[in-house]
């Protein structure tokens, strides 16, 4: 389980104090999908960041498992996000030098799995993301939705049960972008916890709850209605 206790974050602009998150209390429970949504600037990157233990709150607490996220040292912080939180990134935040493969195979390397282990598990990813036939391919090799499918497989290398995902159709094509909301489902629905920031409404559509951001604080907080048309 996720919780937000109390949590703020104030930032500094121009001398005056600006809070990207305002008093926000919240529980996500295991195996939910949550879309984030609410205009530019209402907070939402900023819970993501704060939820995934890379960015620290002004005050309140964030609990993981029962564990405070922000109570650990940096180190420990570092193998907790490694071990349970995999994130899906709009600019997919790939290693331009490195092959597909190789690029999925970086958290494993940084978890200490052996090198067969890591192409193993690495090339497994690759083929269920359909890209079995690029991964000797760099970055600059592949189209913008195959760059985004590495980024997926790497996300999934540690197997973690929280996914953090910052708007990961908005550098996509409609039909693209609709692929990877079926894979968040698909991974959702084996049983991971889903968070998901998104300007697209129909994207959002797709979670089973819907939270929406204005002005750093939860403005509502509700199961998402199906559109027509959708399963």
């Amino acid at each position: 389980m996720l919780k937000l206790h109390s949590v703020s974050k104030q930032y500094r602009h121009r001398g005056a104090s600006v809070a990207a998150m305002d008093n926000v209390t919240l529980e996500i429970q295991p195996g939910d999908f949550v879309s984030i949504v609410g205009p530019s600037g209402s907070g939402k990157s900023t819970m993501l960041l704060i939820l995934g233990g890379m960015l620290t709150p002004s005050s309140g607490q964030v609990l993981i498992d029962g564990e405070s996220v922000y109570g650990l040292t940096p180190e420990k912080r570092s193998i907790l996000r490694r071990t349970k939180i995999g994130f899906v990134f709009q600019t997919f935040n790939l290693v331009p030098y490195l092959t597909a493969l190789e690029n999925v195979q970086v958290p494993l390397f940084l978890a200490g799995c052996d090198g067969r282990e890591q192409s193993k598990r690495a090339s497994l990813l690759l083929d269920r993301m359909g890209l079995a036939d690029r991964m000797d391919h760099k970055p600059s090799e592949l189209s913008v939705g195959q760059q985004q499918r590495v980024a997926l497989a790497r996300m999934l290398a540690n197997n973690p049960s929280i996914i953090l995902a910052d708007e990961p159709t908005g550098n996509l094509d409609p039909e693209t972008g609709q692929s990877i909301l079926d894979f968040l489902e698909e991974t959702n629905r084996e049983g991971r916890t889903v968070i998901m920031v998104t300007h697209d409404m129909r994207g959002a559509q797709r979670a089973k709850r819907t939270l929406r951001l204005v002005g750093g604080k939860i403005h509502s907080d509700q199961p998402t209605p199906v559109l027509a048309g959708n399963p």
